[in-house]
């Protein structure tokens, strides 16, 4: 199937921020609209086992000092859960981030603030799931939320409102992704209904930014699609500053949680195909350059995700062998 995507009489170096923001407008209202329809309120108090909850040093004289034994949570679990909590915990930043960019009027800032709040919820559970469930060291936890959010925060994305919607058409379904893989691997079966509320919220969020993007597609299939390339080429997940990332996002990939095979098959994947990106016709040369690059470097990302695959394997069948042996 070929998709058209029409240039509405308007070249693409006409679509400036100001104008893209002002044309899209629209869109953004419907899709606030139906949001709110079908986004449901849940309080996130109940999603924590306050039951198990008890006092740690400091104030209290029957404080009891953390040890990791006290936990249901698997190994891979509490980092995974470390790595997703301090993202989410830079909210002030992303708030700021897409407020500069989108703007506190009309529809557009409605979303904003509404986005904001939802997001909220989502940092507020985990954090008081951690320590309810003592699940992470308390102190270490509340070190390395300092030492992140003191870095500050700024997106890769911040010089283009197209670039931003972009991103976060993907992002918001990368966190997804890992939340609900978090969950599974958890060990903890309140954790991951937890964390399956989450993913919801994120699914929802993923939607409203990709139907935004399809609306872009048709206004400016050009500088779009200049977009999505750079983006899909220059990914990096928001968290990337925080403290010991690198080795935390290793041992996520290891264990299933987020790696290079689920980036592209349940990430990258699911929103090219359903914009069709890969068959958009009608696009100018910038354009068609893109679209180019954009599908000789998902083929290069599918054959490293394969070498991945091959290696995670081999380590499996290590460890399985080592157990056996």
């Amino acid at each position: 199937m070929t998709i058209t995507s029409p240039h509405l009489g308007s070249p693409s170096s006409a679509w400036t921020d100001a104008r893209l923001l002002y044309a899209l407008e629209e869109v953004v209202e419907q899709e606030l609209n139906r949001h709110l329809k079908v986004a449901k309120d849940w309080m996130p108090h109940e999603y924590v086992p306050w039951s198990d909850a008890r006092n740690f040093p400091g104030l209290f004289e029957d404080g009891e000092a953390w040890d990791k034994q006290q936990s249901k949570v698997t190994e891979l679990g509490r980092i995974a859960l470390v790595v997703n909590l301090l993202t989410e915990d830079n909210l002030p930043s992303y708030h700021h981030e897409i407020a500069s960019l989108f703007g506190r009027d009309g529809a557009w800032g409605t979303w904003v603030h509404r986005w904001t709040a939802e997001e909220g919820r989502h940092g507020i559970v985990m954090r008081d799931y951690l320590l309810a469930s003592r699940a992470v060291d308390p102190d270490k936890l509340e070190q390395f939320r300092m030492a992140h959010m003191a870095e500050g925060f700024e997106s890769d994305n911040r010089h283009s409102m197209l670039h931003s919607v972009a991103y976060v058409a993907f992002q918001e379904l990368a966190t997804r992704v890992s939340h609900r893989n978090t969950g599974h691997q958890s060990g903890d079966p309140v954790c991951d209904r937890m964390l399956a509320r989450i993913a919801t919220d994120e699914n929802l969020h993923m939607v409203f930014y990709r139907n935004l993007l399809k609306a872009a597609f048709d206004l400016a299939p050009d500088q779009t699609m200049e977009a999505v390339r750079d983006v899909i080429v220059n990914f990096r997940m928001p968290g990337h500053g925080m403290p010991g990332f690198e080795r935390a996002a290793a041992q996520m990939a290891i264990g299933e949680v987020y790696n290079m095979r689920i980036h592209h098959d349940d990430v990258i994947q699911p929103v090219l195909r359903f914009l069709k990106v890969l068959e958009i016709d009608g696009l100018g040369p910038e354009g068609l350059k893109a679209q180019e690059e954009l599908g000789l470097y998902m083929s290069g990302l599918d054959a490293e995700a394969s070498k991945f695959d091959e290696k995670l394997a081999a380590r499996k069948a290590r460890m399985a062998a080592r157990a056996a042996g």
